[in-house]
């Protein structure tokens, strides 16, 4: 399929322009970065009544006064609660598209939640993303979430999330076959399955052979300053940033 064309030409501001005040993935940040003409990256989830919310950890503890995962909370409990030190509130789903849509594009991350399948997700995301005009594409961590989105709408780009960190046992729930999955997320082993139209790697962790001989569009993640930005830069396509106002060419 044919790669939208901000997917490699706007720089994608990650989980909205937060800062000054704007807490990540709030309403005030996605609307900062539509004023700078930049792309939107940000995260979506179920919440316990499998409503969508836009929220990126699994647990509220980081970003709230409250604790517990997210998957505890009803959607009408999850969105009382304040982001940070703020006023702003958790979006949902819904909410995040109401105020984007048609005014900035959107590189969506659904997030890996354990006994969710990839078809569930898929059809939910896509059924309210369909009611809006939005230009988007779609990436995950998890590639049942992928290819099962592009089985759902091929017409829409999807990526695969990946990172060549050094993982431990904890990073992936305490998983027996935790190396097993840390080999497939650095090496992009699912790859020859699930077609990704882009790849998007872990800034850090640049460069990288695999990357490098992928032949769809590459994206990185999460490109901190102007002198990351120019190091990844011949390894990559686009830069998902924060902390940072890169130039939009």
């Amino acid at each position: 399929m044919d790669i939208p064309a901000f997917l490699t030409s706007i720089p994608i501001a990650h989980r909205g322009l937060h800062g000054d005040g704007r807490p990540e993935n709030s309403l005030a940040a996605f609307r900062a970065a539509i004023r700078a003409g930049y792309a939107i990256e940000t995260d979506v989830r179920f919440t316990k009544d499998k409503q969508l919310a836009v929220f990126h950890d699994d647990t509220v503890d980081r970003m709230t006064d409250a604790s517990g995962k997210v998957s505890a909370f009803t959607a009408a409990d999850l969105t009382s609660l304040t982001l940070g030190r703020s006023s702003e509130r958790i979006p949902l789903f819904a909410e995040f598209l109401e105020e984007v849509a048609g005014k900035a594009p959107v590189l969506l991350e659904i997030k890996d939640m354990p006994g969710v399948k990839g078809e569930e997700i898929a059809e939910a995301i896509a059924r309210e993303a369909e009611r809006t005009p939005l230009a988007y594409a779609v990436q995950s961590f998890q590639p049942a979430y992928v290819k099962a989105y592009k089985k759902r709408c091929p017409a829409v780009a999807c990526g695969i999330l990946a990172s060549g960190q050094k993982f431990t046992k904890a990073d992936f729930g305490g998983s027996p076959i935790w190396r097993i999955k840390a080999h497939v997320l650095k090496y992009m082993s699912m790859n020859g399955s699930v077609k990704p139209d882009f790849v998007s790697y872990r800034a850090a962790d640049l460069p990288f052979k695999k990357v490098n001989a992928f032949k769809g569009a590459k994206l990185c993640w999460t490109v901190h300053s102007e002198e990351e930005a120019a190091r990844v830069k011949p390894y990559t396509d686009n830069i998902i940033f924060e902390g940072f106002l890169p130039a939009i060419d």
